[in-house]
């Protein structure tokens, strides 16, 4: 396991919340340290609630619960317990949880991706269906997931004209990362394909198909079997 400890910057964002920083930048080693942190201090202090990003982590924790023997909050027991947590070590490590999501590679932007980078479409979409992605974080819309991983090959700017709505499924490049909009959303990221899986369902118990720290591969499908898979989970096409 890396080591979850060295060179993290605390920070106090409000009475019950912290944020810790590990690093400044989008990169697959720093991320791995900010979901170490994460599933050590879920598995030894369930009482702090762990939000990971890129390359912090937010701690949302009740005052109430860390109180001196005057009845005063008590920040520094608060922060040993913590650091006492991050120095754990457990005696495993649990493999992430791993997803296959089928997508049709047919997305309003795939030919000027291919232009892009150089590349005909199906070297686009064998590559983009080949890599081992890892959700680093969720954020910009309820079960939107960000995910690292993506063929350097493929990497792509952002639209110069936001488009004011992307459908929901989109599979989308930005940047160096891939994405994959939950709901019909604005959003500037070259689309490439689309997915019948419904990532966000506000009636599940976990309204998010996708979590932090998740794995995740792309199965490449065709039309037919795009509108199959649609009709089984309700999905319009």
């Amino acid at each position: 396991m890396t080591n979850p400890r060295s060179d993290v910057q605390w920070e106090a964002l409000a009475e019950d919340a912290w944020l810790l920083r590990f690093g400044d930048t989008i990169d697959m080693a720093v991320n791995a340290r900010v979901h170490d942190a994460a599933t050590l201090l879920q598995a030894l202090l369930p009482e702090v609630e762990c939000v990971p990003a890129y390359a912090s982590l937010l701690l949302r924790f009740d005052p109430m619960h860390w109180l001196d023997d005057r009845g005063t909050f008590d920040g520094h027991r608060l922060r040993s317990a913590i650091e006492a947590a991050l120095r754990s070590a457990p005696a495993h490590r649990a493999a992430p949880r791993e997803m296959t999501l089928p997508v049709c590679y047919d997305g309003a932007d795939l030919h000027e991706v291919a232009a892009h980078t150089q590349l005909t479409t199906g070297e686009v979409i064998a590559r983009h269906a080949a890599a081992t992605y890892r959700v680093a974080m969720l954020g910009f819309a309820p079960g939107f997931p960000y995910l690292l991983g993506l063929d350097p090959a493929l990497a792509m700017p952002r639209r110069s004209q936001p488009r004011l709505s992307v459908p929901a499924g989109s599979v989308a490049i930005g940047g160096s990362q891939t994405g994959i909009y939950p709901q019909a959303l604005p959003g500037g990221w070259q689309l490439i394909g689309r997915t019948p899986v419904c990532l966000f369902d506000l009636a599940a118990a976990s309204p998010s198909l996708l979590q932090p720290g998740d794995q995740v591969r792309f199965r490449a499908i065709d039309e037919h079997e795009y509108q199959q898979l649609a009709a089984s989970t309700g999905r319009s096409a």
